[in-house]
């Protein structure tokens, strides 16, 4: 096999770059495409604000004219001033079932980083942790949600023969909603908001979500910024994941807590699932991608969880059970059955320890690779992030 690679320079290009992974998995039934109008966006240059804080190049292979894969690659300077750490990243990594491919598409995305004076890459990531993570490593025969990227089980194993290896796991979760509470969750979720004098937002339309979205995205920098990979979203960058996502939330599936002085303390926001949905609609909101869209909007028994973030102020202090508790109780009147959590770290027990007062299932499992691009490390890259 001749393997060509090829750097995405125009439209014509980045849109065979976004549609090879629907060609890839045109047969799979767990795979879920994302909306090709998205994607063209969140990898437009001219467009997504990310690109004026990162060096990015995407590429193509081919073989005999045909595309077999395709990767990203991402030099993320706000990351490397943040931890001092000279890593690139790659990101948007789908390939046939070939290690030549696979390997040719990793040294290209390495020679470009080590070029640019990085000393090290590690991925899948994206821009920011809004964007696709890691490489499926259990839970392939599992539906794949909206939010994540399903991959074919060689993934992993080409990854580790060209040199890499485990960075940094997340889990997911199937939890059962119950048709009513547990005693116990519903006297800890009663104790700890009268405790800390905490009420809940009423939220009735997105007008009302609108004046918490600045304390939001505050409070996201804050308790991700500890977090693997990390990086703080700006305010162009926040107008632009605004734009994009929110037409999809629902204010019923939104749950906001405040402090005696109406400050969020947490938050958690919450979708239907729209994996079946987005399958039916292959990419594309016309002709039907919205009817398929507004019908599971509607017509639905799984629910799936986006983003949950606690004030570090109110963290370790049982608020996350007074979040449940008003989620739950909002997904029970509404019939919900199922609720994927997405990822979580694989070392986040307090969420974890949530889960434990349901019937629930670690169903699917993501893994970040690193590799050093440098024979030797510097002393201060000794200890990975």
């Amino acid at each position: 096999m001749a393997i060509q690679i090829k750097e995405v320079t125009n439209k014509q290009e980045l849109k065979a770059f976004v549609k090879f992974p629907m060609e890839l998995y045109k047969d799979c039934k767990y795979f879920v495409p994302p909306l090709i109008s998205q994607e063209m966006l969140t990898l437009n240059k001219d467009k997504n604000p990310s690109f004026e804080v990162c060096d990015t190049k995407l590429w193509l292979a081919f073989n005999e004219g045909k595309i077999v894969g395709r990767i990203a690659g991402i030099i993320h300077k706000p990351f490397v001033e943040k931890w001092g750490n000279r890593y690139a990243r790659f990101g948007w990594f789908d390939f046939i079932d070939s290690e030549e491919v696979a390997t040719t598409l990793l040294h290209t995305v390495e020679m470009w980083a080590g070029e640019n004076g990085m000393e090290a890459i590690h991925g899948p990531l994206g821009f920011t942790d809004f964007d696709p993570e890691g490489i499926l490593i259990e839970g392939f025969s599992e539906l794949s949600t909206i939010v994540e990227r399903y991959n074919y089980p060689y993934y992993a194993g080409y990854l580790e023969k060209s040199g890499y290896y485990k960075d940094a796991d997340w889990v997911e979760y199937e939890v059962e909603v119950p048709a009513k509470l547990p005693e116990k969750f519903l006297k800890v979720s009663d104790f700890v908001q009268r405790k800390q004098n905490l009420k809940i937002a009423k939220l009735n339309s997105l007008r009302d979500v609108m004046p918490f979205v600045d304390e939001i995205f505050a409070i996201i920098n804050n308790i991700y910024g500890l977090m693997y990979g990390f990086t703080p979203v700006d305010e162009r960058q926040t107008e632009f994941y605004l734009k994009q996502y929110l037409k999809l939330v629902n204010p019923d599936f939104v749950s906001i807590i405040l402090d005696k002085n109406n400050k969020v303390v947490a938050f958690g926001v919450t979708m239907p699932s729209y994996s079946k949905a987005m399958q039916k609609a292959k990419g594309k909101l016309f002709p039907f991608g919205f009817y398929h869209l507004q019908r599971a909007s509607k017509k639905n028994d799984t629910i799936d969880m986006y983003f949950v973030g606690i004030h570090p102020d109110f963290q370790n202090k049982g608020v996350l059970a007074v979040l449940f508790n008003d989620i739950a109780e909002k997904l029970i009147a509404k019939g919900y059955k199922k609720a994927e959590t997405n990822v979580e770290f694989e070392s986040n027990e307090k969420m974890q320890n949530l889960w434990n007062y349901f019937e629930r299932r670690q169903h699917k499992r993501r893994r970040s690779y690193f590799k050093y691009l440098v024979s030797k490390p510097r002393s201060e890259d000794d200890k990975l992030i």
